[in-house]
């Protein structure tokens, strides 16, 4: 059962306003299904959407923020659970453990990379929980073909690649997290 959720996503809001609402519908949808937030902490852009989403909604949020972006005035104050941590790297290994799924909203490199750390990290073995991305306005469609490419080009199993899901209903994605089952990792 997904009782915590990672979200990753922008700490801008991007050219268009419809990103910020759906991000805050997703945080929304996550409170009314009870499925806590785990988040990078910051009270910008998409980040901020979304924990709002869940705060206004009576969720329950969890921030894992570094030192350095706290210090910089990043953080989001009205998160219950706040958490600084010394490096990006921390950051992740703290998110990516107190959740039970992750899933990338539209963000920027950041976000990419830390939702492609939790997609590699499933075939060595190293994460056993489902990774999604809500794919809104086709957000993530050439990420989408690019893995679909990897997989027909014999980079990429079709375990590995089974294991990640795009798409834009919260209830699909809830779905697949909760009938998620990891494969064994690569072998050589």
């Amino acid at each position: 059962m997904i009782k915590k959720m990672a979200v990753y996503c922008g700490a801008r809001l991007g050219n268009r306003p419809k990103y910020a609402k759906a991000a805050y519908g997703f945080g929304k949808k996550m409170a009314d299904h009870q499925i806590e937030l785990v988040y990078g902490g910051g009270k910008y852009g998409l980040m901020r959407a979304v924990a709002d989403g869940v705060l206004e909604n009576g969720g329950i949020v969890h921030g894992i923020i570094t030192e350095e972006l706290k210090d910089r005035g990043a953080a989001y104050d009205k998160v219950q659970d706040f958490r600084v941590v010394p490096s990006m790297d921390k950051r992740k290994d703290t998110m990516m453990n107190l959740t039970d799924g992750m899933v990338a909203l539209p963000g920027s490199i950041g976000t990419l990379e830390e939702i492609s750390q939790a997609i590699s990290w499933t075939a060595i073995g190293d994460n056993a929980k489902p990774v999604a991305f809500y794919n809104y306005a086709g957000f993530y469609d050439y990420l989408d073909k690019l893995l679909k490419r990897m997989n027909q080009d014999d980079f990429l199993e079709n375990i590995y690649l089974d294991t990640v899901y795009f798409g834009t209903d919260f209830d699909k994605i809830l779905q697949f997290m909760e009938d998620y089952q990891a494969p064994a990792y690569r072998e050589y």
